[in-house]
């Protein structure tokens, strides 16, 4: 396994109205945060925010293409990002013990924050298709370039962790500095995460390491 310091390259926030960042996604153009009442739509340039959405987002956050996916409490709503509008609900695997969410091949992927565990489940009805165990908090999740990515927290340090999607077993370990929380997690896919700060209110950009 290797580990390694995280290089935290940039830090927005906090942001107005907003007490914490908890879900974080990305859509190819904005990175979205959930802040608890409301999806804030950023411009990962500017650090500015471009739009917010007025929805309960108390958790994680997913893009597949189209849609948002947000955890708020018990369930799993389907997001117009255009206009808010909720257009479907699921339940959410954790029934309220929910942290993190990803988008990968057609399934979501939920973090279980104090079960440490990610469920693989069906977006169309909430079902789940499979469960990858962990030896730390989960918080954040996230796919890229086919490797499964989590964001951890237990006590005072927080680290971003790439896993084994078969196992679980870590296979690269990047430590947030000290007094650095990693809440929701997204990568952009050209080399960066976007990792949330949680109770601070941050978003902070991490780079990713190439192999």
């Amino acid at each position: 396994m290797n580990t390694a310091t995280a290089e935290v390259t940039r830090e927005f926030g906090p942001f107005a109205g907003a007490d914490a960042v908890h879900g974080v996604s990305f859509d190819g153009r904005h990175v979205w945060a959930a802040t608890g009442a409301a999806l804030l739509a950023i411009d990962p340039d500017t650090g500015q925010t471009v739009r917010s959405l007025p929805v309960p987002c108390d958790a994680g956050t997913a893009f597949d293409g189209t849609h948002l996916y947000q955890i708020a409490e018990a369930r799993i709503d389907r997001i117009d990002p255009q206009t808010g509008k909720v257009l479907g609900s699921i339940p959410a695997p954790g029934g309220g013990n929910d942290s993190g969410m990803a988008w990968a091949d057609g399934s979501l992927w939920v973090g279980q924050y104090r079960d440490r565990r990610i469920h693989q489940i069906d977006p169309d009805n909430g079902r789940v298709i499979r469960t990858i165990e962990s030896d730390r908090f989960v918080t954040g999740v996230t796919w890229v370039d086919g490797e499964l990515w989590h964001g951890t927290d237990d006590g005072e340090r927080s680290d971003i962790r790439r896993v084994d999607p078969a196992s679980g077993e870590v296979l690269e370990r990047l430590e947030m500095p000290e007094g650095q929380h990693v809440s929701g997690l997204e990568a952009d896919g050209a080399g960066l995460f976007y990792a949330g700060g949680g109770r601070s209110g941050k978003l902070r950009v991490v780079r990713r390491p190439r192999a």
